[in-house]
């Protein structure tokens, strides 16, 4: 028997369809129902990929006892957060709001008239254990609340409304955001980098990238920039977060030696990681580590997470299959190695070079088994190579150079019950995110920038253009796809990440030539142009008129809300606004169009007090107004422009000019102010150099 999710096009709701708990997705319908029923609202968000929301949905959402009282006591509601992040970020806020953590699954209990929370939690185990009460436990006690005590629940819900009203509107003052603002933030998210954490490791490359650009400036700071941002660079290419034997990163380790991950594989990760180490490279930070995991990625990429179509697949899960047999997959199991395995494998000279160069040992470093870590950041030698193509033939059937494309298993179903060549694999998640894919796409044109690889650009363009061809419906933009059906109106972050990407397309293809093998791809005009096109329906549905910022979404969009969010904080993604506000400050570079300027004045004017004062919430602002404050326009003849787009210049773009001043090769412009036409190479650089780091 299934329940309403089985027909979602959602593989996380799907996974819920089996369920005894009679679900509903989110719909008018449902709050309808909780509100005639005046039955509270149990709302569970999640993700696909997510190892506690694969657990609670196998053990406390599949006891019929718990299901019993659920569907007698409320009304349940799942949500997938990656096809609904503003409903996602609301709930969350609040949760954080009333026990100061969160994380998912997220498990909220809402009133049925208004939406608001009254108690949440995360994980909740059937029986008690880990500290936690048992889940049918919970749910007695807050229906009992619910019943008896309508003044205490009335008080805390006006709390909890006044409280988000707030957030929501910002403090009204303003801020002058001067150099001294700007350097302040720098140090303190420099520091949450350099920092040590006894917990779990995640990338935080919104702050990495910040971090990294404080590498120019000679400001007076605690902190070694340019060490920490190799050092995050070494972590992330060395360490068990990478997957040394088949590419791409992992979502995070949970320990503080980047050594056994959360095994998922997140496309948002892998975008953004490529492009740090693409632009650590070209600030001169050139490991041979970092074009490694770049080229890694990419392969897997290819070999993966990319559809027929050209747009990249969301995610892969963590947890897979040792065997058809099993009832539950296993976290890690397609990754990891006993040493027995090893030893069976390699021969003796592979194994010792192996245990030479990696963390291997007959204990292993995961409840008995192997999470391949690097020591080293050398190049790897010919006999390791070797080594991890065996292992890479153990999981996929074949050497590296014979297995090109690999098929996503798409659910438990087809994991277990399809013929692998191999290892069972991991589930993949295949719907197409907007955003998530505008993160790969600017890693992908970054790198291509780099490093010249036309390869990396290519692939990058047959995302853009697969988005630019299907994911506009009557005339607005999609943040989703679905097996060829576009859904779900877009978000600001959508609009906002796949605005940077088409102009991150438009510098990486200025390193066109003429020759035959580019003939079929874009020219650089035809990314500026779209992404003029994408930020003019951005600027329409989702500008702030009178508070300035971008709103979640579009107020055509947000009946079901509670309110209507402007994000500023930084997560494992970059908030919209700050990626927005940036690209504002390209768009008045590239199209001499002060209008663009004003606006990103505009936005970091309503945001102001935040940057101030919190500036540690919020690297992706600050990143803004780097960029408002040192760009830097490079106008340049054609033999110039691929010496200068794979250098690391964070606040400029480059543009082809056929007529400079005569003798000249090239015009730097401080957005408002000309400098002197440059004569050789060595003036222009420079020039370049003192305007991305002018006072």
């Amino acid at each position: 028997m299934v329940n309403r999710l089985a027909q979602s096009q959602s593989l996380y709701l799907r996974k819920h369809s089996e369920n005894p708990i009679d679900w509903w997705p989110w719909c008018d319908e449902a709050l309808e129902t909780a509100r005639s029923q005046n039955k509270p609202i149990f709302l569970s968000i999640g993700y696909s990929s997510c190892h506690w929301c694969t657990v609670m949905e196998g053990e406390a959402f599949s006891d019929r006892a718990i299901a019993q009282y659920m569907n007698s006591h409320f009304i349940p509601i799942k949500v997938d957060r990656e096809e609904r992040p503003d409903i996602d970020s609301i709930y969350m806020q609040t949760l954080q709001m009333m026990t100061g953590q969160g994380g998912w699954p997220l498990n909220v209990f809402l009133t049925p008239d208004e939406r608001v929370p009254f108690y949440g939690g995360t994980y909740f185990p059937v029986t008690p254990r880990y500290g936690r009460p048992g889940f049918l436990e919970v749910l007695q006690s807050i229906r009992r609340f619910y019943d008896t005590e309508k003044q205490k629940l009335q008080a805390f819900k006006g709390e909890i409304l006044d409280n988000l009203q707030q957030s929501a509107l910002l403090s009204a003052a303003t801020a002058e955001l001067n150099r001294e603002v700007f350097q302040k933030g720098l140090e303190l998210n420099t520091g949450i980098i350099a920092g040590s954490n006894p917990g779990p490791s995640f990338p935080m490359m919104p702050y990495a990238e910040l971090a990294l650009r404080g590498t120019r400036f000679n400001f007076d700071s605690k902190y070694d920039s340019k060490q920490v941002c190799t050092q995050r660079g070494l972590d992330l290419a060395l360490g068990g977060i990478y997957d040394h034997v088949a590419g791409g990163f992992h979502r995070y380790t949970v320990d503080a030696t980047w050594t056994v991950p959360h095994f998922e594989k997140m496309l948002y990760d892998n975008g953004q990681i490529v492009e740090y180490l693409a632009n650590l490279w070209s600030a001169g930070f050139q490991e041979p580590a970092f074009e490694t995991a770049i080229a890694g990625t990419v392969e897997w990429l290819k070999r993966e997470m990319i559809a027929p179509t050209g747009y990249f697949y969301a995610a892969q899960d963590a947890d897979s299959f040792n065997t058809s047999e099993e009832v539950e997959p296993e976290e890690g199991a397609f990754y990891v190695w006993t040493y027995t395995e090893l030893q069976t494998l390699l021969n003796t000279h592979e194994l010792g070079e192996i245990q030479t160069q990696f963390t291997v040992t007959r204990g292993g470093n995961f409840e008995g088994k192997n999470v391949l870590q690097r020591y080293q950041q050398e190049k790897l030698s010919a006999t390791v190579e070797t080594a991890l193509a065996k292992l890479f033939a153990v999981r996929y059937g074949d050497n590296p150079d014979t297995v090109k494309t690999f098929p996503p298993a798409r659910n438990n179903q087809e994991a277990k019950n399809d013929t692998w060549p191999g290892r069972i694999p991991a589930v993949t998640d295949t719907k197409m995110i907007a955003a998530w894919n505008s993160l790969m796409i600017s890693g992908l044109a970054r790198a291509a920038a780099v490093f010249g690889n036309l390869e990396y650009l290519e692939l990058a363009v047959n995302a853009a253009n697969f988005i630019l061809d299907n994911q506009w419906t009557d005339g607005r933009f999609q943040r989703l796809n679905y097996d060829g059906q576009s859904a779900v109106a877009a978000q600001s972050e959508d609009y906002a990440l796949f605005v940077k990407a088409l102009l991150d397309l438009h510098q990486a293809s200025l390193m066109l030539g003429n020759g035959e093998a580019v003939q079929q791809l874009p020219n650089s005009q035809f990314w500026l142009e779209k992404a003029v096109q994408v930020q003019d329906e951005f600027d329409e549905f989702l500008w702030s008129v009178e508070l300035g910022g971008y709103y979640n979404t579009a107020k055509d969009a947000s009946d079901d809300l509670l309110v209507r969010e402007r994000s500023y904080i930084d997560s494992a993604t970059p908030a919209a606004n700050g990626i927005a506000i940036a690209s504002l400050v390209r768009l008045a570079l590239l199209g001499q169009n002060l209008e663009y300027l004003d606006r990103a004045e505009q936005g970091l004017q309503a945001f102001s007090s935040i940057i101030r004062d919190t500036s540690q919430a919020c690297p992706s602002l600050l990143s803004a107004l780097d960029w408002y404050q040192h760009s830097t326009l490079i106008r340049t003849s054609p033999d110039q422009i691929s010496g200068l787009i794979s250098r690391y210049y964070p606040t400029a773009v480059c543009q082809i000019e056929a007529d400079l001043p005569e003798g000249a090769i090239g015009l730097v412009c401080e957005c408002l102010t000309c400098k002197e036409p440059a004569k050789n190479q060595e003036m222009l650089l420079a020039e370049i150099r003192h305007s991305q780091t002018r006072g």
